[in-house]
């Protein structure tokens, strides 16, 4: 892939809410994220600081459905449980900045920085409001968390040709560039080490979990000019800044460089290494050592399902479509399946249903997934970090220890492994 750097500066054209023009205020509801969570196309955000103003860039996946009855809302919340939004409008067509392209269409807008605190939560929607309906579809709505270094950063990064990227995650010698805002600034990268350990079981006791060092060794760093490309050839975690010679640089933006074709598995050893959920470590070295071992992988998968080709088939497409969606969803300082959303995502499948709370909290509900067929609720804590701001940590308890077990033996025992709550809830029908 070949791509330029492109530094500009570009100037803002703020929105600003006015009483002739204000749309009437979101309805208080409680929204059900779990539609977020299911693979497929979605609606891609990010934005970058402009003086006053915060520039949002907007991917809607085709078909993209704007105008009479679609028009783009905007809100603003204090909280996931506020009974109203700091500030709400919708964006005429005119300040939108359409681009068609392959897949979807590209909007870019700003909105004035002063209707956006630190902690503060956007929600930015296509769909035509709905007061009955709370479920939240991931190709027509998109939640952005503001921390100070979300609203203080003025550069996002870009693909190839030069458009928003729209992820923290870059494959291995893929090119890619920073689109800056303000004067011409040096590009400062570091990279650091990171031991991207796998989320342990629900039931494990939390003193037991490894610790994670409070400051992480730096391996390498390195300035790149303006204009200049950047490719990195070393898998890793690496945190890249604009500026800093003669001024203040933009707080610091953390990208996880994956390894071949990520998100996508393509190896054997990435084949290999998601079945530690549902193996003994002697299974997934008999794997390895294995003379073929991607053909190894295929018998394991083959042997669970007693010979049965369609049944191994499905078991396959099955589990390493949740670990690819798991790498996209909750990629962070390392692959999205190795994290304690992963873990759960990857093992019980997308929740079928999902809420925020105000103190940051997610909680992921399985109507089914208790031993008895009752309910049974997963609770995240957010953890965020320089490195991982959006991280959430699983709240381990010892009562999951059966539920545990009995979900992986679904994987691992032919007649139930496509029952239960293993089988993803097909998306709801709009």
């Amino acid at each position: 892939m070949k791509g330029i750097i492109k530094l500009s500066i570009i100037g803002s054209f703020v929105l600003v809410a006015t009483a002739a023009k204000a749309p009437r205020a979101p309805q208080a509801v409680r929204p059900d994220y779990a539609g977020l969570y299911r693979e497929g196309p979605r609606l891609e955000v990010d934005s970058r600081r402009e003086g006053d103003s915060l520039r949002l860039y907007l991917r809607l996946p085709a078909p993209a459905r704007l105008g009479p009855g679609h028009v783009l809302q905007v809100a603003v919340w204090p909280s996931y449980e506020a009974k109203q939004p700091l500030w709400a409008d919708s964006v005429p067509r005119r300040q939108q900045h359409p681009r068609p392209e392959a897949g979807g269409v590209r909007l870019s807008f700003c909105v004035a920085a002063a209707h956006v605190p630190v902690g503060s939560i956007m929600q930015l929607t296509t769909a035509p409001a709905d007061p009955k309906d709370d479920y939240q579809e991931a190709t027509t709505t998109a939640w952005l968390r503001f921390t100070e270094a979300q609203l203080g950063r003025s550069f996002v990064l870009t693909d190839s040709a030069g458009q928003p990227l729209l992820r923290r995650y870059v494959q291995a010698n893929e090119a890619f560039g920073v689109d800056s805002y303000g004067l011409y600034q040096p590009i400062r990268w570091k990279r650091y080490a990171v031991n991207p350990t796998p989320a342990l079981p629900p039931m494990t006791n939390p003193a037991a979990l490894p610790a994670g060092p409070r400051v992480l060794p730096v391996l390498d760093s390195a300035t790149a000019p303006p204009g200049a490309q950047l490719r990195f050839a070393e898998p890793g975690l690496y945190a890249l800044r604009v500026g800093g010679t003669g001024g203040a640089a933009s707080p610091p933006l953390a990208v996880m460089v994956a390894a071949n074709q990520y998100p996508a598995l393509t190896t054997a050893a990435e084949l290999i290494e998601p079945l530690r959920y549902l193996t003994t470590s002697q299974e997934r070295q008999r794997l390895t050592d294995a003379a073929d071992p991607k053909r190894a992988v295929d018998k394991f998968w083959l042997d669970i399902a007693q010979g049965n080709q369609r049944l191994g088939k499905d078991l396959i497409r099955r589990y390493y479509g949740r670990v690819t969606a798991a790498n996209q969803l909750f990629a962070a300082h390392k692959a999205g399946w190795l994290t304690d959303k992963g873990l759960l995502y990857v093992v019980l499948g997308p929740p079928p249903s999902v809420r925020r709370l105000f103190n940051g909290e997610e909680r992921w509900f399985y109507p089914d997934g208790n031993l008895d067929g009752g309910p049974v609720s997963y609770t995240f804590r957010p953890r965020p970090s320089t490195f991982a701001p959006d991280y959430y940590e699983l709240v381990r308890r010892p009562e999951y220890e059966l539920l545990w077990y009995a979900a992986v033996e679904k994987w691992r025992n032919p007649p139930t492994a496509l029952t239960g709550p293993n089988v993803p809830t097909a998306p709801r029908d709009r």
